[in-house]
């Protein structure tokens, strides 16, 4: 399959789980990705994974960090030139009542989750092709109040939001941009709100296909929206959850 033959995506959150998966899945249809994410182990056990030499490139950076940004366009500059995608994946767990989140916890949240993702967008601009697609990553829990989530609910609601907000903004250049919206999902962020296997049952449960999803599934996803498929398809959020948001399980 070379669907992404020629092209070149930016994905940040690349070194694993979703980000990875999307990788994963554009570099065996001859895509070309450009990883950003925190963690240097990560994304060296990433490119080492994709095993795809010079259709990897791996920069360090914290999307919360206008600087970080800023160093991860100079290197795509360098490396790949221009964007024919951006999947803007990066994103942080957050779990606590009300009156239990600090302000420290709060910029943290809102820093990577809505700050990072819009300042991703905002600096991609001038490295994209014409005709090329933006996905965001939102979460089911924007569909769906859970007493400890407000904060990390409300961060991916700004993200969904933005969405909509910049498709309308970039269509006169010819770029599109969706939203793909994750039901339970089996990454290392999903592990941290589920430490054993008690908890993962009772999210399991909730979930109408009666399984967790895992990162390829929204990957799928994800690589379509990238695609010339979805030409036509713009300001839209696509759920991937096995019905979790929009029927209840028997």
């Amino acid at each position: 399959m070379t669907e992404f033959e020629g092209k070149s995506v930016l994905i940040s959150g690349g070194g694993s789980g979703i980000g990875l998966a999307t990788a994963q899945r554009l570099v065996a249809a001859g895509g070309r990705v450009v990883l950003a994410g925190r963690s240097r182990e990560r994304l060296n056990t990433a490119v080492k994974e994709l095993d795809a030499g010079d259709r990897v490139v791996a920069v360090q950076a914290d999307v919360s960090s206008t600087a970080d940004l800023d160093a991860l366009f100079t290197k795509v500059g360098e490396t790949v030139g221009k964007l024919d995608g951006v999947f803007a994946n990066a994103g942080t767990a957050s779990a606590g009542l009300l009156g239990d989140v600090s302000e420290e916890e709060f910029d943290r949240v809102v820093g990577t989750n809505f700050k990072g993702t819009y300042f991703t967008v905002a600096k991609a601009v001038p490295f994209l092709n014409e005709g090329a697609s933006v996905v965001l990553n939102g979460s089911w829990l924007v569909h769906r109040g859970m007493a400890p989530g407000a904060l990390y609910a409300a961060s991916k609601a700004a993200v969904l939001n933005l969405a909509r907000s910049l498709a309308a903004n970039l269509a006169p250049q010819g770029i599109r941009v969706n939203a793909v919206t994750p039901g339970h999902t089996e990454t290392e962020m999903f592990d941290q709100v589920a430490p054993n296997e008690q908890v993962r049952e009772f999210f399991r449960s909730q979930v109408v296909l009666g399984k967790l999803g895992q990162p390829g599934d929204v990957a799928e996803t994800v690589a379509f929206l990238l695609s010339a498929k979805s030409a036509y398809v713009t300001g839209q959020e696509f759920v991937v959850d096995g019905g979790l948001v929009t029927a209840v399980a028997a």
